[in-house]
């Protein structure tokens, strides 16, 4: 029987199921016997032959001439090359390829510590990661990371990309912190007065972690804490003064708050920029009672505005007729002047007979 092997083959020689030998590329005849088994050179060795089949094919001289065997043990991983091209990630096993129409490279690794080494490069970090075997940590610009092997602390990442073994065998983790300044909002937070008065205050802070490290190791849950810390001291204050005092002292409140909270925020490795009260909301009843006293208030300062033009208006008559009394030429002028006005108001002045000046006058109410 006349067997042909093509240049992307090769071919496995058995006699009486017996390997006899390796055929490279050509036409062969075959009688009795005799079979040959043929396999691309594309196909990894491992995967069409069993393992004891493949140390038998490692007798033959050419066969082994051809090959590469890649062996990796437990804890290691062995990185596949394909003409210097990463290919693939190698978990522990033996393994045989083709090394005739591509070369095929290893380099090991060994996962027995999550860290990984300096010589792999970020894209080949990347490619590691989507095939499972490195686990990503991704730390903000403005944040640190705390990292943690199996729930021990390790060390502070800095901002970055990190990457590690994802089979070491250990857990990796991070707590993040965010370093620059943040906002702290406490909103509706209903409060007593000093005079027993019920309001609702909006409340709001900035602040920023000042040592990630030792509020993460001394303190648990170091927001949470701080949130409370922030309550504590707004409801200390507001219960410490009337409502008057409260709504008198608003613009300076801040101040005093700070003071307050300051101390605390520090304990917890935290720096308060800022801090006031953003809004008072007053219960119904209390809101009608001061917007009647407010009105109240300003119709009293009307009143007393319209008093004193009245005052004004007087006093200022007062000495206009003074003047006339005296002067009875501004007395005339006076006169004259009200004459106009009537004159501009008066359709039409019936007069009936004699002296017209004279009717005029006792019209307007002359004295002469």
């Amino acid at each position: 029987m006349k067997i042909t092997i093509q240049e992307n083959e090769r071919g496995f020689r058995f006699k009486n199921g017996v390997f006899d030998k390796m055929l490279s590329a050509g036409v062969y005849y075959v009688f009795g016997q005799t079979s040959v088994r043929k396999t691309t050179l594309d196909k990894p060795l491992h995967a069409v032959f069993d393992r004891a089949t493949l140390q038998v094919f490692a007798k033959d001289s050419d066969f082994k001439a051809q090959t590469v065997t890649e062996k990796v043990e437990d804890g290691t991983i062995s990185l596949h090359y394909v003409d210097g091209r990463f290919h693939d990630v190698l978990d522990a096993g033996v393994y045989t390829y083709w090394n005739a129409a591509e070369v095929h490279t290893f380099q090991h690794y060994s996962t027995a510590s999550p860290e990984i080494p300096d010589d792999l490069s970020p894209s080949l970090c990347e490619q590691l990661h989507k095939a499972g075997k490195l686990t990503r940590l991704l730390v903000g610009e403005t944040q640190v990371g705390l990292l943690h092997f199996n729930n021990h602390f390790e060390r502070v990442l800095p901002a970055g990309r990190y990457y590690f073994w994802a089979d070491a065998g250990v857990t990796v983790g991070a707590r993040f912190v965010t370093t620059t300044q943040q906002e702290l909002s406490l909103t509706g937070q209903e409060i007593l007065t000093k005079d027993k008065v019920g309001v609702r205050l909006n409340f709001v802070c900035s602040y920023r972690i000042t040592d990630p490290l030792k509020s993460f190791q001394e303190i648990d849950n170091v927001e949470a804490q701080f949130h409370t810390a922030v309550q504590l001291t707004v409801r200390e204050y507001v219960t410490g003064v009337t409502l008057d005092e409260l709504l008198a002292s608003r613009d300076t409140i801040a101040e005093s708050l700070l003071e307050s909270l300051r101390p605390k925020a520090e304990k917890l490795y935290i720096a308060v920029e800022d801090a006031g009260i953003r809004d008072i909301i007053l219960p119904g009843d209390v809101r009608d009672i001061m917007n009647t006293v407010l009105i109240a208030e300003k119709r009293a300062q009307a009143n007393v505005i319209t008093r004193r033009e009245e005052v004004a208006s007087t006093r200022s008559l007062l000495n206009t007729a003074k003047l006339m009394d005296e002067n009875k030429t501004l007395y005339k002028l006076k006169e004259l002047e009200y004459l106009e006005k009537i004159c501009e108001n008066v359709g039409n002045i019936s007069v009936s007979g004699g002296d017209l000046l004279a009717q005029l006058r006792e019209i307007v109410g002359s004295k002469e």
